[in-house]
């Protein structure tokens, strides 16, 4: 992303590119926060992209070292409240990881709508499919 499409959006009462970018980074804090573990928790009013990137990094790899530290694989099937129900700790991290992927689609659509060439993140984007001699899927 860059700083100039940061206010990108479908429609007039619809989340920002920002606001989408912020929420997840956010997100990499509460939701383990809420699981119980000891995260320095974040709190995003970042408004360029050098800061959103260098944030979800931070998060992002604090949150790995905390998972490794606290949670072991025999853990996961344990019983935790989260949001007034019971969750797995497995359920946590599904949860986590399905909540990233659902917004970071939603970003790729408002950076195509800018104008800006999508990463492939779970798979070669158009750009990338024909940059290696292939015909991009329709």
């Amino acid at each position: 992303m860059t700083d100039d499409v940061l206010d990108q959006r479908i429609y007039a009462e619809g989340r920002t590119l920002c606001r989408l970018a912020n929420h997840i980074v956010e997100t990499l804090t509460e939701m383990p926060h809420s699981a119980g573990l000891p995260v320095e928790e974040a709190v995003c009013q970042f408004t360029s992209a050098a800061d959103l990137y260098q944030a979800y990094l931070k998060y992002a790899t604090q949150l790995e070292e905390l998972i490794v530290k606290n949670w072991t694989d025999a853990m996961l099937g344990d019983i935790i409240p989260m949001y007034g129900m019971q969750w797995t700790k497995g359920a946590v991290l599904r949860s986590l990881l399905m909540h990233q992927a659902h917004h970071r689609a939603q970003m790729t659509v408002l950076m195509r709508q800018a104008g800006l060439i999508i990463p492939g993140i779970y798979g070669p984007a158009r750009e990338e499919w024909l940059a290696m001699g292939r015909e991009a899927l329709n």
